[in-house]
């Protein structure tokens, strides 16, 4: 028998029954910003972590699985992305990923929460790894759903990188499809956007539905997809949405081929076989899916268990 070691505990609940425990060596940093609650601290299992409202955002560990699942299918999926909004992503790895294609000139990056983004890039540096200095990047803080509201400019991939919608937590209202309905105005014609639906958890499924079947109602294409993260505990759901261009249809050898052309180092996780199986969803969820009838509105929203 092993015997757990002395550490202090974090519980991740993910439901009124269920948690991940989390052996904490230290906590680097702890405050109740502006919109949340944030803490920067070293897990046992997976090194320094993000924590949003008591929700894991990435870790050391195996962040790389969710950027680059979340960034390169959609930019890939896009014939040649020049101009790029990123919609949270407080770490910068998302910023990170989206830079490390040779196409993109120029990168919006929105987040709500200064704080956030500032004790990322003092603390997190292996997540942005300098993409803040990029002089292609364009960070502002504010509230992306306005700036989207008020702006004419397009974009050819609009990646949402936000946390769960939890009540009175600041990412609610970019989960609607009044939401979706804007950022489908800002993609130009062969625009494609991708996102974190929630967990693809057997028990869990109505977030991750809802999203899609709320998607489905704006873009004629809805590519959900399905990813394993370790600390997250739970396997989780992503989801490209586009005006006409479809990832499931690409071969592993052409998501290889472009990922050799198109994107500068080498990725961890993403692959043409990984493209493969990730959009291969089991019988279960797409039977979720399928019969899955709510679509989420400013009206009524939809929470996350918190």
């Amino acid at each position: 028998m092993i015997e757990p070691k002395s550490y202090k505990w974090f519980i991740e609940y993910t439901s009124p029954e269920e948690g991940h425990l989390h052996g904490i060596r230290m906590i680097h940093y702890a405050s109740q910003t502006k919109y949340q609650r944030m803490e920067i601290m070293d897990s046992g299992s997976y090194g320094r972590c993000l924590v949003l409202d008591g929700k894991m955002q990435s870790s050391i560990t195996d962040e790389f699985i969710y950027h680059e699942a979340l960034v390169h299918p959609a930019l890939l999926c896009h014939p040649n992305p020049k101009r790029v909004f990123i919609v949270g992503g407080g770490e910068g790895a998302t910023l990170r990923e989206v830079l490390r294609h040779k196409s993109v000139e120029y990168c919006m990056m929105v987040d709500i929460d200064q704080e956030v983004v500032e004790k990322s890039k003092e603390m997190l540096p292996e997540w942005h790894q300098g993409a803040f200095d990029d002089p292609r990047t364009d960070l502002r803080f504010m509230d992306a759903r306005k700036y989207l509201e008020e702006t004419t400019d397009t974009y050819d991939a609009i990646i949402i990188d936000i946390s769960e919608p939890v009540e009175e937590g600041p990412a609610y209202l970019l989960f609607t499809r009044e939401f979706y309905e804007i950022v489908k105005e800002r993609l130009s014609p062969d625009g494609t956007i991708s996102l974190q639906a929630g967990t693809t958890a057997l028990h869990q499924l109505l977030n991750f539905t809802a999203v899609n079947k709320t998607l489905e109602a704006v873009f004629p294409v809805v590519a959900p997809y399905g990813v394993p993260i370790p600390s997250f505990a739970l396997p989780w759901g992503f989801t490209l949405a586009s005006k006409n261009r479809d990832p499931r249809k690409f071969t592993p050898q052409e998501v290889d081929d472009m990922i050799k052309k198109r994107i500068t180092g080498e990725n961890r996780f993403y692959d043409g076989i990984t493209n493969l199986g990730q959009f291969s969803l089991p019988k279960h969820i797409r039977k979720a899916l399928a019969e899955q009838k709510q679509i989420i509105e400013d009206n009524a929203p939809l929470f996350t268990y918190h």
